[in-house]
Order: C-alpha cells, then structure tokens, then sequence
C-alpha cells in the first residue's frame, strides 16, 4: 500500500534508481534509447579505430557467441536487444558513448521528476550521500546528472554504479559490493526503485528499502511487501 510518508532512521547513504524512480521511464524508451539505436551504424565505423569501442565489438561478439561478427551483425544484434530491453553491459557502455556526445552537443537534456529533485536537493542539503545505481553505464548516469534541467547536478552524487562495477540489479551479490564499495554497513543503506525485484534483492543483501510507486510507470501495477511513497519527497530519513 502506497502511504503519505516512510521515515527511516540510522540512514547513513541513500542509493537511488533512475528509469520510473527518479525520472520518467517514458524519456529512455522514447527520447534516449531511438537517439542511440539511430546513430549505431555510423557512430560504430566512425570511431572504429577507438580501443573503447574494439573492446565493445569484442563483448557484442562474446554476447552472440560468435567469433569476429560482420560491422552489420553487431549493428543488428544491438538494436535487437534494445528492442528486447536487454541489460547488456556493451549495449549500456554504447549507449553511453553516444548519448555523451548528445548531451554535449546540447541535444539531449535529462529529465528528472519534479519531486524527485526537491528529494534530492533536500538530502544532499542536509548533508545526506547520494549514490546512483542504474543499468544504464556511469557514464550515462554523470552525463544525466550532470544535464539536468536545472543544471549541473553532480555535485549531489557521491558515487555511480552500474551492471558492470556492481553487478546486475536483480542480485543480492551487487547490493554487497556496493555496500562494501561505500564503506557501509549494508542496514544504513536505503535504496529507493519501482522495481520489486531490485528491492528484494537489496533486502537479502541487508539493505533497507523502499519503492517509489508512479501511476503509469512499467512496474507500478507489480505487488510488495515493502513501504512504498508516490513521490520522493515522502521519503524522511535521519
């Protein structure tokens, strides 16, 4: 049941999610993910000499258990796993990549909800770390805070942590390296998801929980034991 409020005490970091937490899952699928998957094709032979990107080719291979893929076989294989909303690590570090070039065009600005901000600006005011933890890459997570539209958010961030220095969301196992990573014990960590799963899998691992519970994101109509708020700013720590 989602309630007014949910207080926790002896909270010592916050790690949030970012798709349908923090921000609009709708502006991934509709705005992030369509600008990337465009640009595979192209931006893969332009950068074709980078060592970032031969390594990227090398784990899109490992991913197709195939030996050496045609530039046409890559292309194919990432933009079907968009399609399929696979948590691939080199589809996020690709993304990533091009999506910076984006945001530093100033073609891309992040979005973020409303409440989500005033949350945010409220803990780290109060002196409160703030830590991300997405699928996207962490790069991709510094390019959004860093292109907010209020500006530069990155000083609110103490660190980010992604599928690839963490592990995948849905493991108890990538709760504990983040938990050992920040240097605290696991039952002074809070993480905030609409994610079921991703909550479970932090409360096995010791961590305190709550679910951000949005009408009309992707998990919103998934059923949890956990406290659950509407908005961010219904979160009260101390």
């Amino acid at each position: 049941m989602t309630v007014a409020e949910a207080s926790f005490a002896d909270v010592a970091h916050i790690v949030v999610d970012i798709e349908g937490t923090t921000s609009r899952s709708t502006y991934i699928y509709e705005v992030l993910f369509p600008y990337a998957t465009q640009r595979f094709d192209s931006w893969l032979t332009a950068h074709a000499d980078d060592p970032a990107v031969r390594e990227i080719l090398t784990q899109v291979g490992q991913e197709m258990a195939a030996v050496d893929p045609t530039h046409d076989q890559v292309v194919q294989a990432l933009t079907d796993w968009v399609a399929e909303d696979r948590k691939v690590t080199p589809l996020k570090t690709l993304q990533g990549l091009i999506w910076q070039e984006g945001f530093d065009s100033g073609e891309l600005v992040s979005d973020f909800y409303s409440d989500a901000l005033d949350a945010l600006r409220a803990w780290h005011d109060a002196g409160m770390p703030i830590s991300v933890y997405s699928s996207g890459s962490v790069l991709a997570q510094r390019n959004w805070y860093a292109h907010s539209p209020i500006g530069d958010l990155t000083s609110w961030v103490s660190g980010y942590y992604d599928t690839a220095n963490a592990g995948p969301k849905r493991d108890a196992s990538s709760y504990r390296a983040i938990a050992e990573a920040i240097g605290a014990e696991p039952a002074t960590l809070l993480f905030c998801s609409d994610v079921v799963d991703e909550l479970d899998a932090a409360h096995v691992a010791g961590w305190r929980v709550v679910r951000v519970r949005r009408p009309g994101e992707s998990h919103a109509a998934d059923n949890s034991g956990w406290p659950e708020v509407a908005e961010m700013t219904a979160i009260r720590v101390n």
